[in-house]
């Protein structure tokens, strides 16, 4: 077929995986003593751990201690190949995809695209404030927090600077309540020292949620006890509160309520990151594929989705299951021994999810968890449910190498006081030149 892209023919059916998040690269790892070519395509050639991207956003850690590359963490597979590229549509007639590489033939087809910041149409809010969805934006995020505080350095206008220091977290999940305590960690332990010039007791952290409570879909301890942490951190927590309007520089709520800021944190939703290509009713309300309980997308039966991308919709998750990793693991998992069973003339199984509980970290010896264990709930919150979302995470880890320089880092920041990677390479947001023309930047 003209167009194809240049790879090799094993003459076994061929899985064509599409995003290497946790789901995509579960799915692969399963597939290793399958009889199939294993196809892995993504438009970054690592893995990411998306849940600590908010410690290289804040300096805690370096994006290379939560990115493993994709041909390391699999060069024992034989049967797996790695392209990079963005798929572009699929023609599910002739079982090809086409990407920004060339056309790929498939037999079967998994699409482990996850999910993307949703701005609720909302086109202001989009150009000027930053999400956390990605390594690039991690960084960018950091770049712009050291960024504002050097421009202050050189301002003598009391608005212009702590338009600079102040922060807006549009947002009160897991993501939100963990970027407001790193923050407020920052200005405690940090910042000061390293800006002495500047007075921190005026940067103040505002964390916005449309909600009555923290961490929706976590327990009422949970919820409260975050809410009481932030609090005694010097988070300013607004609840049910909307974000109505942001030009870059102010900020104003639904009730009123206006902050100047120039970093406005988006951490407020997500949506799936369809392709083009797969009809129209299959794609659910939020960009999700409806799905079956085999991870087969409606109305195929060689095209499947898991992940964030997936509806699965069951007595227990009537909207589909959380959009958070270990669904996309477990339907990864079982979507490999599925492949196989059906190669091999077998029945497949039923997905069940199995709910381990959730877990979400505020600050220095402060974080709550659920945990679901042998049938029984426990919550926890402080200095025990902290070590135990450190132990999580760093078990949870692709590497070696990466849980071994967390936990190094973890341990030396903890000793410390201190967060080593506050340094500027690359894209930072742009300023909002308000007033600068009126002369009041004074060296």
């Amino acid at each position: 077929m003209e167009g194809l892209t240049k790879i090799d023919d094993l003459g076994k059916p061929r899985v064509v995986i599409v995003g290497g998040g946790f789901g995509g690269l579960e799915l692969a790892k399963s597939l290793a003593d399958a009889p199939v070519q294993v196809v892995l395509l993504d438009k970054q050639n690592y893995h990411t751990f998306q849940p600590l991207l908010y410690q290289v956003a804040t300096a805690g850690l370096d994006e290379g201690d939560i990115v493993s590359p994709f041909r390391k963490i699999l060069s024992q597979q034989e049967n797996f190949y790695f392209r990079l590229a963005e798929v572009q549509a699929v023609d599910t007639e002739k079982q090809v995809v086409e990407t920004t590489i060339g056309l790929l033939r498939y037999d079967f087809l998994v699409l482990a695209t996850g999910a993307e910041p949703n701005y609720f149409g909302d086109k202001a809010m989009e150009k000027n404030s930053i999400a956390i969805k990605s390594v690039e934006e991690a960084i960018e995020l950091r770049n712009t927090v050291l960024s504002n505080f050097e421009q202050a350095l050189q301002l003598g206008d009391y608005e212009q600077i702590n338009s600079l220091l102040d922060f807006v977290i549009v947002g009160g999940g897991p993501t939100g309540v963990e970027i407001a305590g790193a923050l407020s960690e920052l200005r405690t332990h940090v910042f000061p020292k390293d800006y002495r010039e500047l007075d921190f007791k005026e940067m103040d952290i505002h964390l916005v949620q449309s909600g009555p409570v923290l961490l929706k879909g976590m327990s009422a301890n949970a919820s409260q006890k975050a809410l009481e942490s932030l609090r005694e951190f010097g988070v300013q927590v607004w609840l049910e509160a909307r974000v109505k309007s942001y030009d870059g520089y102010t900020v104003t709520l639904n009730t009123g309520q206006q902050f100047v800021s120039r970093t406005v944190i988006w951490a407020a939703g997500v949506t799936g990151a369809p392709i083009q290509g797969l009809r129209a009713d299959c794609l659910l309300p939020g960009n999700r594929y409806a799905v079956d309980e085999y991870s087969r997308v409606t109305g195929y039966d060689n095209v499947f989705a898991i992940g964030d991308i997936a509806a699965m919709k069951t007595a227990d998750y009537p909207e589909g299951h959380p959009m958070v990793a270990q669904p996309a693991i477990q339907q990864g998992r079982l979507l490999g021994d599925n492949l196989k069973r059906w190669l091999g003339g077998q029945l497949a199984e039923r997905f069940q999810y199995h709910d381990k509980g959730a877990m979400a970290t505020i600050g220095r010896n402060h974080a709550v968890a659920d945990i679901k264990l042998f049938g029984k709930e426990y919550h926890l919150s402080g200095l025990l449910a902290w070590l135990a979302w450190g132990v999580v995470h760093v078990i949870s880890l692709v590497s070696f190498r990466n849980r071994l320089m967390v936990l190094l880092q973890w341990t030396w920041s903890y000793i410390s006081y201190d967060k080593g990677l506050r340094y500027i390479v690359g894209k930072r947001k742009a300023l909002v030149e308000k007033d600068m023309e009126e002369g009041k930047a004074i060296v």
